[in-house]
């Protein structure tokens, strides 16, 4: 099968288009004959150098979702058949023709969703429901802030927000990602530069001077610092990615006397068993709204596979909103 291999570390020169052998699932596993694929930033950490595969897991082939039909059953696979249209995350080896994955993993696929768009729903969606629902304890009603509100976990954690009757603050780096942002749900926002401190002057005007409830933070570093100071008495702050820093100065002070919770989460270094739970929380709450078309996937561009490179690219540019698509 063909895949996208990173034989070597580096920039997105080094990404090669390969002939590898075809996985064969192992007992609980299926065989997806992957449609189409997506990006995502860690995809771009992994080919640097800087975040490998989990244990276990191919080092070579990337990609960590996808959405395809199943061709093959591996042992003791019960409730699904071959033909069935099906998505979902894994730790390694997505962005390839064929797929070997937990049958505990999958999400089935919408009918009124193409392949590139139920490509761009896994990791954003089901990351964005884990971190609000399950992490994050969202109720109705709470308010939430989203840093990078223009990627794909971010337009998702809006559209799952609104859904669950939250209204939703948003930070980005440029006005466009604002105004777009708003077709999806998002209530307010704010061009996020250098001085960070406006972002939190701002969030506190926004919800009457109280603080937000919940912070989805995409970004890291300053912006650590900066939602703590946003967030109201009981508040929690769900830590995601860290493209802006890997380290931070906070106020114990403050985390203590407004008795706050922070949590880092990351989907890939899970157990299946943990993946599995998380897929099944998301089918349950969001594929309802995916199936009635209340929630959507966004696309930024859709390209084929032979294109990886030029997509990488376009990723560590920060030019996109939304997900980034790769078809087979």
């Amino acid at each position: 099968m063909r895949a996208v291999t990173i034989p070597s570390y580096g920039g997105p020169e080094v990404l090669a288009i390969q002939d590898v052998p075809d996985p064969v699932p192992d007992a609980g596993q299926v065989l997806v004959r992957v449609r189409a694929t997506a990006l995502n930033r860690a995809d771009i950490m992994q080919r640097m150098g800087r975040y490998p595969a989990p244990e276990g897991n191919s080092q070579l082939v990337a990609g960590m979702e996808y959405a395809g039909e199943i061709v093959a059953l591996g042992r003791g696979v019960e409730g699904w058949r071959t033909g069935e249209r099906v998505m979902g995350i894994v730790a390694a080896g997505g962005h390839a023709e064929l797929v070997a994955t937990h049958a505990s993993t999958l999400a089935r696929v919408p009918d009124a969703l193409s392949w590139e768009q139920a490509a761009a729903v896994p990791e954003a969606f089901i990351t964005a429901h884990d971190a609000l629902v399950t992490q994050g304890a969202l109720a109705a009603g709470e308010r939430v802030m989203v840093h990078a509100v223009g990627s794909g976990v971010g337009l998702a954690v809006v559209q799952v927000a609104h859904a669950l009757g939250a209204p939703v603050f948003g930070t980005a780096r440029t006005p466009e990602k604002l105004e777009r942002a708003r077709e999806y749900g998002m209530d307010a926002g704010l061009v996020a530069g250098a001085d960070l401190g406006v972002v939190t002057t701002a969030a506190r005007a926004w919800s009457a001077g109280r603080g937000v409830d919940v912070i989805i933070d995409l970004v890291g570093g300053a912006y650590v610092p900066a939602g703590i100071a946003a967030l109201r008495l009981k508040g929690r702050l769900v830590l995601v990615g860290l493209v802006a820093g890997r380290e931070a100065t906070v106020s114990l002070g403050e985390i203590l006397s407004k008795r706050l919770t922070i949590r880092g989460t990351a989907l890939r270094s899970r157990t299946i068993a943990e993946k599995a739970e998380a897929t099944r929380l998301f089918a349950r709450d969001v594929l309802p709204h995916l199936e009635s078309g209340a929630i959507r996937p966004v696309i930024d561009r859709v390209l084929p596979l032979e294109r990886v490179r030029e997509a990488h690219e376009a990723m560590q540019r920060d030019e996109t909103f939304g997900k980034i698509v790769l078809v087979m």
